[in-house]
């Protein structure tokens, strides 16, 4: 099959930069019922520009290219050893030319390999069928929504929900109960595969397999085609909204899927998907390798999501440039809309851990800090930044106060905001949480004017310190430097209209 290895390299490099048709058309739906003007149509306007942005430029939606899951169709006789080594070859390959971030770690050193490929990586699962074509569907799984993913034994004890039986009402309880603790970490509007069943490993392998099922599909077994549709209605009225800013968009989709159980155990597995649902599928010719057609696809692919050309703006936004004043943060208030321009420098989990003990390799003093693992390239002498969206923040609250007291930072750009640590610092220090919306990472490459430099480049492309000089970079304030958040007010506000459900649910 002399063709195999281009047809799974153009099967990558599609996944990464061009959304499914159901999931654009869920997207779409979202955006037509939030509120204009809202923070979240905002998020999801940006969403909608940096789809567009993505499949124009052939850039990854995400820069989070996340783990690669193979699922493989081969008719009997087919070498799979061979086609397993074939696929690693052509994921190498998409990562040299980036459309694929590094992101194949040693799981104690934390070195990495540099191509996505070593032991465990990429998912490779081979089955066999009677079908003499080769189908190969893919699945691009971003870490944030991967680490908002859960597991539930029931019967067990939920907060705000109570007792979950082992029953379908337990299992709704163990769904809202996921979405709810997920906030805007997992980049909502999300989607849910869900497994009921199986044990342990299965059911993580069956809840991810549901995202293989188009959004708009309905499930054969009509109770669970009821409560997919009744799950997504419930969510969205917990008023999450995109990115947890709060709205009325939180889930685009749950699909539910069944695995018999021993007697014993009663597992809910909930596999969370952020809103770049990246899955394709090619159907191959098995004596060439050549694809023969794709899946997931129609004639609403090439249709533009977003509604116009670049943002609206309005003329409220808070034009600032790095380096800050104390006096500049204290002035912002939670909900403004901040246009940042200067330097700011990248910094995620294993940078934050080196500041606790090292000087800093550049001056952050008024600066601001960015979680972010870019997909970036040289090209001769020079880095250019090819996708630059935000990372989750959370994974930093053991370390950003002290940071931002050693280095005093005037503001941390991340997604998901941060914990009591943080916002204490904030207010001691006179400093802001900024969020970025997630996912938009080809958006926020374009307000990358210039890469001045990289340090600590021996952690890893996506840990490394990048210094970038941005404008108009296009975030809002959602923890200021008097106390409020708006992570905590969506959080208890959502809390509210859970315990609401309550009270609706079959005891």
């Amino acid at each position: 099959m002399e063709r195999f290895r281009e047809s799974i390299q153009k099967l990558i490099v599609e996944t990464s930069t061009n959304l499914p048709s159901d999931v654009r058309r869920a997207l779409r739906d979202a955006i037509a019922g939030e509120k204009a003007g809202s923070r979240s149509a905002l998020a999801l306007e940006t969403i909608a520009q940096n789809v567009d942005m993505a499949q124009s430029g052939c850039g990854p939606i995400c820069q989070d290219t996340g783990m690669l899951y193979f699922e493989v169709m081969t008719p009997i006789g087919v070498d799979q050893l061979g086609l397993s080594e074939e696929i690693g070859e052509a994921v190498a390959l998409a990562t040299k030319e980036g459309a694929l971030r590094p992101n194949s770690v040693d799981p104690l050193t934390g070195k990495n390999t540099g191509n996505n490929v070593g032991p465990g990586t990429p998912i490779v699962h081979f089955e066999q069928w009677l079908s003499d074509d080769l189908e190969v569907r893919l699945i691009l799984k971003g870490g944030g929504s991967e680490n908002m993913s859960a597991q539930y034994s029931l019967p067990c004890t939920l907060p705000v929900l109570g007792r979950a039986d082992r029953t379908l009402e337990g299992v709704r309880k163990c769904l809202l109960h996921a979405v709810h603790q997920a906030q805007g970490q997992g980049c909502s509007v999300g989607a849910l595969g869900v497994c009921v069943g199986g044990d342990r490993v299965s059911g993580y392998q069956c809840a991810k397999e549901q995202f293989f099922r188009p959004l708009d599909d309905k499930n054969p077994d009509p109770v669970l085609a009821k409560f997919e549709k009744e799950i997504v209605e419930e969510a969205n009225s917990l008023g999450i909204g995109s990115m947890g800013f709060g709205g009325q968009a939180t889930l685009i989709g749950c699909k539910v899927g069944t695995l018999n159980r021993l007697p014993a155990s009663f597992f809910v597995t909930v596999a969370y998907g952020c809103w770049a649902l990246r899955r394709l599928g090619v159907v191959l010719d098995s004596e060439t390798g050549a694809i023969k057609s794709w899946m997931y696809r129609d004639e609403t692919e090439a249709v533009r999501m977003a509604r116009s050309e670049g943002l609206p703006i309005t003329g409220r936004e808070v034009r600032l440039t790095t380096p800050l004043t104390e006096a500049q943060a204290r002035g912002l208030q939670v909900g403004d809309v901040v246009l940042l321009s200067g330097m700011i420098h990248t910094g995620r989990d294993v940078l934050h851990h080196y500041l606790m003990s090292h000087d800093s390799p550049a001056d952050l003093r008024g600066g601001a800090i960015y979680h972010c693992g870019p997909v970036a390239l040289q090209e001769g002498e020079r880095w250019v930044m090819a996708a630059a969206g935000p990372t989750t923040s959370s994974r930093e609250e053991p370390y950003q106060a002290d940071v931002l007291r050693r280095f005093g930072l005037r503001a941390v750009i991340g997604k998901g905001g941060m914990g009591a640590k943080t916002l204490a610092a904030l207010q001691e220090c006179g400093a802001v949480y900024l969020s970025a919306i997630g996912g938009a990472a080809q958006y926020y490459a374009r307000c990358i004017e210039a890469v001045e430099g990289v340090d600590l480049l021996a952690f890893g492309v996506p840990e490394a310190m990048w210094h970038l000089r941005v404008k108009d970079f296009p975030v809002i304030v959602t923890m200021d430097a008097h106390g409020k958040s708006l992570h905590l007010e969506v959080e208890e506000a959502s809390r509210q209209e859970l315990a609401k459900l309550v009270g609706s649910m079959t005891v």
